[in-house]
């Protein structure tokens, strides 16, 4: 089995496989082409430009994977304000999964759409305890990478982005999330093809970055996005990646 998430697995085993007191569905994704130099070249300018990215610890799989819903379409500094008061007012995940609905949505509201995040994440954890047990998920540690995909991305709620960030930031798999940033800057740049999804964009960025750049290679573009390439008015003079992308040439020589 390759490395990359997305890569297929060589036997087409569909068994289900067993880990802990879970069981993680088989199946795979087929791994696509990609241009892994232009790929490469654009990792190593960007850490020239920002360095390797300092990230904070990182948390166990659960945690990591309500914060990354509590992050959806809001800012880090409110995903983390509403995980905070979460857990302050909530000693346990099982004390979160019994609590009167209400008192999630008012716990995490820092975080927007607190009606609809607060009774998804009680789902998730009522469905985590139904198929395991405990609202334990140290057995994914043990599990391949696409089969920790696989399980993760068949609840509700739970894509490719969530699921890719809890592998790369919590479990250490190799995975390459995609973000509005992530997104934007590698259509510019040529990674992918113009036409997919943000969701089928991360097999296709996981096939382009070589696993042992992902997480730098994540942290950077979002930073570039956020500083130089932005979704308005990018500051294509002053990017050090102009010579590798055909939207800021076009866009310089209009």
């Amino acid at each position: 089995m390759s490395i990359a998430v997305f890569a297929s697995r060589s036997n087409g085993n569909t068994d289900a496989f067993q880990y802990g007191i879970c069981h993680l569905p088989g199946g795979y994704n087929q791994g696509v082409s990609a241009d892994r130099r232009r790929a490469r070249l654009v990792h190593e300018r960007l850490l020239q430009a920002y360095g390797s990215p300092r990230w904070r610890p990182s948390l166990p799989p659960l945690e990591e994977l309500i914060s990354t819903v509590l992050s959806q379409n809001t800012n880090d500094t409110n995903r983390d304000r509403a995980f905070e008061a979460l857990r302050e007012q909530f000693p346990t995940w099982e004390a979160v999964r019994d609590a009167p609905e209400q008192a999630v949505i008012e716990a995490i509201r820092p975080a927007g759409l607190a009606p609809q995040k607060g009774p998804r994440i009680q789902r998730l954890l009522r469905q985590i305890t139904q198929e395991c047990g405990a609202l334990d998920l140290a057995f994914l540690r043990q599990a391949p990478a696409q089969d920790v995909y696989d399980w993760l991305t068949h609840f509700e709620g739970v894509g490719p982005k969530t699921a890719s960030i809890v592998m790369l930031f919590s479990l250490g798999l190799p995975a390459f999330p995609v973000d509005t940033h992530v997104y934007r800057l590698t259509g510019r740049l040529g990674l992918r093809p113009q036409g997919i999804t943000a969701d089928q964009a991360h097999r296709v960025l996981a096939e382009a970055f070589p696993p042992e750049t992902y997480l730098d290679a994540h942290l950077n573009l979002i930073r570039h996005g956020r500083e130089v390439c932005h979704a308005r008015n990018p500051a294509c003079a002053a990017c050090r990646l102009l010579d590798l992308c055909g939207f800021g040439q076009e866009r310089g020589s209009a």
